[in-house]
């Protein structure tokens, strides 16, 4: 599986548990240590917990048999960051995505829409 495929994946695992806003972000032209960053908010943080877990079930136990590297935030569940090494999962509530703009940090980075993406 390319990491690209691996990004669609996980945004489509995501999806699943109703994730909004998904954006898949290129990050090889700027950063060595990920090849894609995968975007999405949950109405509030027992969805955004919810959204990781449908991640990490449905890679650990699909063809993929893929573990997260890391996972951090879980507790507060506000911005969750899972680590699958060639791509990083940030799960948002709406308003911390405001606050922190991830999207808007990296916006000299191509994205591609979740909906475009599959």
């Amino acid at each position: 599986m390319t990491s690209l495929e691996q990004a669609r994946r996980i945004a489509g695992l995501a999806e699943d548990k109703l994730a909004q806003e998904i954006v898949i972000l290129d990050m090889r032209p700027v950063c060595a240590y990920t090849d894609y960053f995968v975007v999405c908010s949950g109405q509030n943080s027992r969805q955004t917990r919810a959204i990781v877990d449908e991640v990490r079930h449905g890679l650990k136990h699909g063809d993929e048999r893929i573990l997260p590297h890391a996972v951090d935030g879980e507790r507060e569940g506000d911005w969750i960051v899972a680590d699958y090494l060639d791509v990083v999962l940030h799960v948002f509530t709406p308003e911390t995505r405001d606050y922190y703009g991830l999207e808007e940090l990296w916006d000299d980075v191509p994205s591609i829409e979740h909906a475009t993406a599959s």
